[in-house]
């Protein structure tokens, strides 16, 4: 079926917020960006928006007593603010059953390789230790799994021979700040279509073309 409209997104991030800004510098989803939401003080991504005037707040999970109570905090402040779509950026952290439950079929990730290959923290860092020649970056609908959601939209990425980290970081973020764009505008547009683990962008809505 066709994930509804929704317009009030809650962007989940833990550092520099990169990925938060080619939100930002998207005019069709600007709008939409409700609420910036860290689990760490003093990240870039808080003065990100700030300069955009956005709400933003630290949900620290050290400011809880354990990680249910965390999650409470957070799904409230997802609450006070009317968000329906969360769109994690950046966010080195698991959403929990409760989270899940609240926004059915909302919630985006973006990761730096070729799922299911390399889930987890470091994605670049373990492609660049297998010795893979190709990775990439996924955008996919997040699950209770470690990066297992359904597949929204791949694109793969060359390792060079003398790749590092720093010199292939930088060309996956450039594939990641090009792919989620797409996927929340077609997430809010409601040009999703999931039939069990398959996911298909209707690109014009109420037409037949697909990608």
């Amino acid at each position: 079926m066709a994930a509804s409209m929704g317009g009030r997104v809650a962007v989940l991030v833990s550092g520099g917020g990169t990925n938060l800004q080619a939100l930002l510098d998207d005019p069709a989803i600007a709008p939409s960006i409700a609420l910036v939401v860290s689990d760490r003080s003093g990240v870039k991504a808080l003065d990100r928006a700030a300069t955009h005037d956005i709400p933003a707040v630290v949900v620290d999970p050290a400011g809880h007593p354990d990680r249910d109570a965390w999650e409470a905090a957070l799904l409230a402040a997802l609450r006070d603010h009317g968000v329906d779509t969360i769109v994690s950026a950046g966010w080195m952290r698991l959403l929990g059953r409760a989270m899940l439950e609240a926004f059915p079929g909302r919630v985006l990730n973006v990761h730096p390789a070729l799922l299911p290959s390399f889930p987890g923290m470091h994605g670049v860092r373990d492609a660049l230790a297998y010795g893979v020649k190709v990775t990439g970056v996924t955008v996919h609908l997040v699950d209770e799994g470690t990066d297992t959601g359904p597949i929204v939209l791949q694109e793969a990425v060359g390792v060079r021979d003398d790749d590092d980290w720093d010199s292939l970081e930088p060309r996956i973020h450039a594939v990641e700040h090009r792919l989620l764009p797409r996927a929340v505008r077609a997430l809010l547009e409601g040009r999703l279509v999931v039939e069990g683990r398959l996911v298909r962008i209707v690109e014009t809505k109420g037409s037949g073309d697909t990608s």
